[in-house]
Protein backbone atom coordinates (compact mmCIF):
# COMPACT_ATOMS: atom_id res chain seq x y z
CA UNK A 1 0.00 0.00 0.00
CA UNK A 2 1.30 3.29 -1.42
CA UNK A 3 0.73 6.65 0.05
CA UNK A 4 1.12 9.43 -2.62
CA UNK A 5 1.19 12.90 -1.03
CA UNK A 6 -0.17 15.94 -2.95
CA UNK A 7 2.65 18.87 -2.57
CA UNK A 8 1.25 22.12 -2.67
CA UNK A 9 1.93 24.87 -5.16
CA UNK A 10 4.92 27.18 -3.23
CA UNK A 11 4.87 30.63 -3.88
CA UNK A 12 7.98 32.20 -5.28
CA UNK A 13 9.20 35.20 -3.50
CA UNK A 14 7.83 37.02 -0.97
CA UNK A 15 4.23 37.62 -1.82
CA UNK A 16 2.08 40.45 -3.12
CA UNK A 17 3.33 44.06 -3.18
CA UNK A 18 0.56 46.64 -2.04
CA UNK A 19 -0.28 47.76 -5.28
CA UNK A 20 -0.85 43.74 -6.01
CA UNK A 21 -2.91 43.49 -3.44
CA UNK A 22 -5.28 46.66 -4.30
CA UNK A 23 -5.37 45.11 -7.57
CA UNK A 24 -6.77 41.90 -7.62
CA UNK A 25 -9.11 42.45 -4.31
CA UNK A 26 -10.75 45.61 -6.88
CA UNK A 27 -10.70 43.59 -10.10
CA UNK A 28 -12.46 40.18 -8.43
CA UNK A 29 -14.82 42.93 -6.29
CA UNK A 30 -15.86 44.62 -9.44
CA UNK A 31 -16.42 41.43 -11.90
CA UNK A 32 -18.26 39.68 -9.03
CA UNK A 33 -20.59 42.18 -8.33
CA UNK A 34 -21.37 43.77 -11.37
CA UNK A 35 -22.32 40.36 -12.44
CA UNK A 36 -24.45 40.00 -9.29
CA UNK A 37 -26.18 42.94 -9.76
CA UNK A 38 -26.77 42.91 -13.39
CA UNK A 39 -28.21 39.20 -12.89
CA UNK A 40 -30.00 39.41 -10.04
CA UNK A 41 -30.46 43.63 -9.77
CA UNK A 42 -28.63 44.03 -6.55
CA UNK A 43 -25.92 42.49 -4.39
CA UNK A 44 -26.27 39.57 -2.43
CA UNK A 45 -24.59 36.57 -1.04
CA UNK A 46 -21.97 36.00 -3.97
CA UNK A 47 -20.51 39.52 -3.28
CA UNK A 48 -20.18 38.79 0.77
CA UNK A 49 -18.34 35.94 0.20
CA UNK A 50 -15.91 37.69 -2.67
CA UNK A 51 -15.67 39.89 -0.17
CA UNK A 52 -14.46 37.87 2.42
CA UNK A 53 -12.56 35.82 0.03
CA UNK A 54 -10.40 38.63 -1.34
CA UNK A 55 -9.74 39.75 2.60
CA UNK A 56 -8.66 36.56 3.09
CA UNK A 57 -6.46 36.01 0.12
CA UNK A 58 -5.09 39.42 0.52
CA UNK A 59 -3.91 38.98 3.57
CA UNK A 60 -2.89 35.59 3.27
CA UNK A 61 -0.62 36.24 -0.30
CA UNK A 62 0.59 39.54 0.51
CA UNK A 63 3.72 40.38 1.81
CA UNK A 64 4.41 41.91 5.46
CA UNK A 65 3.33 45.19 5.79
CA UNK A 66 0.42 45.11 3.21
CA UNK A 67 -2.29 44.14 5.94
CA UNK A 68 -3.51 47.45 6.15
CA UNK A 69 -4.70 47.56 2.31
CA UNK A 70 -5.73 44.31 2.34
CA UNK A 71 -8.28 45.33 5.23
CA UNK A 72 -8.84 48.66 3.69
CA UNK A 73 -9.87 48.27 0.03
CA UNK A 74 -12.51 45.99 -0.34
CA UNK A 75 -14.91 47.94 1.71
CA UNK A 76 -14.02 50.82 -0.77
CA UNK A 77 -13.68 48.55 -3.92
CA UNK A 78 -16.93 47.32 -3.14
CA UNK A 79 -18.61 51.13 -2.41
CA UNK A 80 -17.11 52.40 -5.61
CA UNK A 81 -18.19 49.49 -7.19
CA UNK A 82 -21.65 49.62 -6.41
CA UNK A 83 -22.05 53.26 -7.13
CA UNK A 84 -20.53 53.50 -10.44
CA UNK A 85 -23.44 50.95 -11.57
CA UNK A 86 -26.24 52.20 -9.56
CA UNK A 87 -24.93 55.73 -11.25
CA UNK A 88 -25.23 53.95 -14.92
CA UNK A 89 -28.83 51.91 -14.46
CA UNK A 90 -30.51 54.74 -12.36
CA UNK A 91 -29.11 58.04 -14.04
CA UNK A 92 -29.03 61.40 -12.61
CA UNK A 93 -31.50 60.91 -9.71
CA UNK A 94 -29.82 61.78 -6.43
CA UNK A 95 -32.62 60.55 -4.47
CA UNK A 96 -33.36 57.01 -5.95
CA UNK A 97 -29.37 56.57 -6.07
CA UNK A 98 -28.86 57.64 -2.48
CA UNK A 99 -31.39 55.08 -1.60
CA UNK A 100 -30.23 52.56 -3.79
CA UNK A 101 -26.43 53.05 -2.48
CA UNK A 102 -27.51 52.57 0.81
CA UNK A 103 -29.76 49.20 0.04
CA UNK A 104 -26.51 48.18 -1.78
CA UNK A 105 -24.02 48.57 1.29
CA UNK A 106 -26.93 46.74 3.51
CA UNK A 107 -27.34 44.01 1.78
CA UNK A 108 -23.76 43.08 2.33
CA UNK A 109 -23.07 44.37 5.69
CA UNK A 110 -22.44 41.18 7.67
CA UNK A 111 -19.76 40.29 5.17
CA UNK A 112 -18.50 43.73 5.18
CA UNK A 113 -18.79 43.62 8.69
CA UNK A 114 -16.86 40.15 8.97
CA UNK A 115 -14.02 41.03 6.71
CA UNK A 116 -13.48 44.33 8.09
CA UNK A 117 -12.64 42.87 11.93
CA UNK A 118 -10.67 40.09 10.57
CA UNK A 119 -8.59 42.33 8.23
CA UNK A 120 -8.08 45.05 10.80
CA UNK A 121 -7.39 42.21 14.00
CA UNK A 122 -4.69 40.80 11.48
CA UNK A 123 -3.37 44.44 10.46
CA UNK A 124 -2.91 45.40 14.78
CA UNK A 125 -1.84 41.98 15.40
CA UNK A 126 0.62 42.26 12.84
CA UNK A 127 1.38 45.73 14.77
CA UNK A 128 1.43 44.53 17.94
CA UNK A 129 4.06 41.17 17.12
CA UNK A 130 6.59 43.59 14.65
CA UNK A 131 7.27 45.66 18.56
CA UNK A 132 9.48 44.75 20.78
CA UNK A 133 8.73 43.65 24.05
CA UNK A 134 8.11 46.40 26.79
CA UNK A 135 9.28 43.48 29.65
CA UNK A 136 12.69 43.23 27.60
CA UNK A 137 12.99 47.35 27.41
CA UNK A 138 12.41 47.50 31.22
CA UNK A 139 14.89 44.61 32.29
CA UNK A 140 17.69 45.98 34.41
CA UNK A 141 21.15 45.73 33.05
CA UNK A 142 23.52 43.39 34.79
CA UNK A 143 26.99 45.26 35.66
Amino acid sequence: MSTTTIKKPALSGPGLKKQGVVVLQTLFIFIFSWLEMWIRNGAGILTGLVLCLVTYGGISYGRTGTRYVSAVTPPLAYAVTSLIYIFLSDGLHPARIGIDFIAALASVAPFLLISALYGWFMFINEKAKSRPSKRLQSAPKAS
